[in-house]
């Protein structure tokens, strides 16, 4: 799950991580009172968003006047701000960030993250911040410092020095940076964070230490220890699909082909797709219905699939080995009803009742079709979408 970047802001406040001062407001009045609140002559106007590369998209303002503050407010609210990192869509901007403007004299990047080759978290620390730090570990790699933290010891001080000189702060930053380190260490540990980054840290110009941006992942399999962190979910900001699929307990994730997916089980889900494009498709969609799957999750997951449109078939690939198939087999057929389906469907029934369950689609009369292996589904799947598509 994201946080927005005054969510984070509020997070390291907690944590002693020096931010602007800064209100999140949604409106044009309330962008001026918080513009009269903080003072100063100049604002910084910044939408709130999921996605990096606001500055260039016209999600971050400048302005020197009270007018401009809520201008720039109005223009941003209730638009789709489009970044590299969106969709074509883009994501609706429903709040923005009025902050007091930074003295920069230098840009850093810090951030915090599980390395899975160590399995141990890594703080990626570069002198080249206000960038992307993507492009900046391709082209000049030795820009950037890993520090591996061992998880017993926890981050240690000649980490935080080592990151310092790397860096080559001096005076009351070089002093900060532990600050920052060991804050951003107990955040991510005591909030099962999955990525915090920085970029840029900035030293202002009294050589202080000031986090300008804020990125915050938070892992979902954690959010049942952190009920105060799952009540900032924004659903406006996540495909709706996804959301209506987590209301469900279903594994939902779109992506951009045409034959869509519904299998009971993450591994074997990934199996499925990789077999589908082995035979010339692309998979729409990842669909895990659970090992517990019932009549009424499969009906909900048709719907989540045909609110696609680029779906031309569907191909359910099921293993019966909590679940009996003929039971399965009965919830497709209902579920087909239910919603009007329309498209190819083909399906692959393994394990308890199987042969019931084929037998039930079989004689059903309706445009179901039922493989006899896996390859044989992902193989018909493909070809169908393709039919349906000329």
């Amino acid at each position: 799950m994201n946080l927005h970047e005054f969510q984070a802001k509020q997070l390291f406040s907690r944590y002693g991580i020096a931010t602007p001062q800064g209100q999140a407001v949604t409106s044009g009045s309330q962008a001026r009172q918080a513009a009269e609140q903080l003072g100063g002559e100049r604002w910084v106007v910044k939408a709130q968003v999921h996605a990096g590369g606001r500055g260039k998209a016209g999600g971050v303002k400048v302005v020197d006047t009270l007018d401009g503050v809520a201008d720039a407010t109005y223009d941003m609210l209730g638009r789709q701000l489009v970044t590299h990192q969106t969709t074509e869509e883009g994501l609706p901007v429903n709040q923005v960030l009025v902050e007091q403007p930074s003295d920069i004299d230098r840009e850093l990047y810090v951030a915090v993250l599980v390395d899975r080759v160590t399995q141990r978290v890594v703080f990626m620390i570069s002198a080249q911040g206000g960038m992307d730090i993507e492009a900046v570990a391709q082209e000049t790699p030795d820009a950037i410092l890993n520090l591996f933290v061992d998880p017993v010891a926890g981050l240690q001080s000649y980490q935080c020095r080592r990151a310092g000189f790397f860096l080559g702060l001096k005076g009351s930053a070089f002093k900060q940076l532990q600050t920052v380190m060991q804050g951003l260490y107990r955040l991510f540990t005591e909030n099962d964070v999955s990525l915090v980054e920085i970029n840029p840290l900035v030293v202002t110009g009294s050589n202080e230490l000031l986090a300008v941006d804020a990125k915050l992942n938070l892992d979902d399999n954690a959010l049942f220890r952190h009920s105060e962190l799952a009540s900032l979910f924004d659903p406006t900001q996540e495909d709706e699909a996804e959301v209506v699929a987590q209301q469900f307990g279903l594994n939902y994730i779109s992506l951009d082909g045409e034959v869509a997916c519904m299998v009971n089980g993450a591994g074997l889900a990934m199996a499925t797709m990789d077999l589908i494009q082995k035979e010339g498709g692309q998979p729409a969609n990842f669909l895990d219905v659970g090992g517990g799957t019932t009549a009424d999750r499969v009906a909900e997951a048709f719907k989540l699939i045909l609110s696609d449109k680029k779906v031309k078939s569907i191909l359910v690939n099921i293993f019966g080995g909590i679940v009996r198939c003929d039971l399965i087999a009965e919830g497709i057929l209902q579920a087909a009803k239910d919603v009007g389906l329309s498209l190819p469907v083909i399906v692959r029934l393994e394990g308890t009742n199987a042969e019931q369950g084929r037998e039930l689609l079989a004689s059903s009369g309706m445009n179901i079709r039922v493989a006899q292996d896996l390859t044989d589904a992902a193989r018909q799947a493909v070809s169908s979408a393709q039919e349906h598509s000329a």
